[in-house]
């Protein structure tokens, strides 16, 4: 029997401002700006608190390289687009974001439509907007940089492939826990629309407080069917170019197989996988030494019982996800047990962190872990990818 959900608001409804790309033709320029009034109007209308953070950390941006090689005619030699995941936003892309201007980068991170405002906004999104969105930052970013690379979290990864597949323009792909294969009940998600105009709340999967700033925690059945029909859309085919991966064997978002699976397929042999993982002893078959790298991601002193989908792209200084953070991952308890909510909530000192694994779940306060202790060590590697591309 399906639990009853808590009562829908007014976030939950569309906002009429965002479930459909706005930006084409625009210079990047033009489209940040324009994307930051939408997120400014969407939130002065829902009277959200701290309107002027979650408008600077939802909104697209760019980055120019801090000692870039010029091009061929152009600003800049590489370029690289980011892509964030399914309820995330740009905000998640900000650290990623420095490293690569820091290591010779053009930078341009895009919104996808549908994210940023309010999650209502997913409830009528369809995933050819999200792909005119990646295939609008790439023209954008072909214009100032010879060589265009592709990086994405989660369903900005899927994204990014998925552009790669049809644009021989991009050299790269910076995959970071790729969605490749999610939960086959997704493929039915939309099956809601035949019964939701009696029940409203059957239209959604997770009914939460939204307490983030930069990330929905409510989420749309819809958001999932455009996802498997996304997913779909790659049709098992491979990029002929280099591609970087990291995820966790962990993660209960995304099937880390798949990502195994393919990593395992892709042709290019400067192609490398560095997986998260509380068995470092025990790698997976087929991958030559050289093109996987295991992280023990088992850290029982500092309260860590492994990686998670949501910890891969962010440090532990930051200050909003990080280690002593602002914002606690809890919603998972939210409202089924509220003891162990307000616990996570109140006192995230003594709670563990993980990913929300039925073994880590039982007999403990746990959070779910946002962000990568080993977000230096992910670093070196990138830098070693990066200095190994043609």
């Amino acid at each position: 029997m399906q639990r009853p959900h808590p009562p829908l608001e007014a976030r939950h409804r569309p906002s009429g401002l965002n479930s459909r790309f706005a930006g084409d033709g625009l210079p990047f320029a033009d489209y940040v700006a324009r994307s930051r009034e939408m997120l400014a109007l969407a939130h002065a209308r829902l009277g959200s608190s701290e309107a002027e953070r979650r408008v600077a950390g939802n909104a697209p941006f760019a980055l120019a390289p801090s000692n870039g090689q010029h091009g061929t005619g152009k600003p800049f030699r590489r370029g690289v687009l980011l892509v964030h995941g399914l309820t995330d936003s740009p905000y998640f892309m900000r650290h990623l974001a420095a490293f690569f201007a820091e290591n010779g980068f053009r930078v341009m991170a895009i919104l996808l439509p549908g994210h940023g405002s309010q999650p209502g906004d997913l409830r009528d999104i369809a995933w050819r907007e999200w792909t005119r969105a990646v295939a609008y930052g790439a023209e954008c970013l072909a214009g100032e940089a010879d060589e265009v690379y592709l990086a994405g979290y989660s369903a900005g990864a899927t994204l990014s492939l998925c552009h790669s597949l049809t644009d021989a323009r991009v050299r790269g792909l910076f995959l970071f826990s790729p969605a490749l294969k999610i939960s086959p009940r997704a493929a039915y998600a939309n099956l809601h629309k035949l019964y939701s105009w009696l029940l409203p709340s059957a239209a959604w999967l997770e009914i939460k407080p939204d307490a983030d700033l930069y990330k929905f925690e409510s989420f749309p059945k819809n958001a999932a069917a455009q996802m498997q029909a996304l997913i779909r859309e790659l049709d098992g085919r491979l990029p002929d170019i280099p591609v970087f991966a990291a995820a966790s064997a962990d993660d209960v978002t995304v099937d880390a197989g798949a990502t195994l699976a393919f990593m395992a397929r892709t042709p290019h042999p400067a192609s490398r996988l560095m997986l998260y993982t509380t068995t470092p002893d025990d790698p997976p078959a087929g991958f030559a030494p050289e093109r996987l790298e295991l992280v023990d991601s088992d850290m029982p002193q500092r309260r860590i019982l492994g990686s998670a989908h949501t910890a891969i792209v962010l440090p532990p200084d930051d200050a909003h996800y990080g280690e002593n953070g602002t914002y606690c991952n809890c919603a998972h308890y939210f409202p089924y047990d509220m003891e162990r909510y307000m616990a996570c909530q109140m006192h995230p000192e003594q709670a563990w962190q993980g990913e929300l694994t039925e073994g880590n779940l039982e007999g403990r306060v746990l959070r779910r872990l946002m962000y990568n202790p080993n977000f230096a060590a992910l670093e070196v590697s990138l830098r070693r990818f990066i200095e190994e591309l043609a």
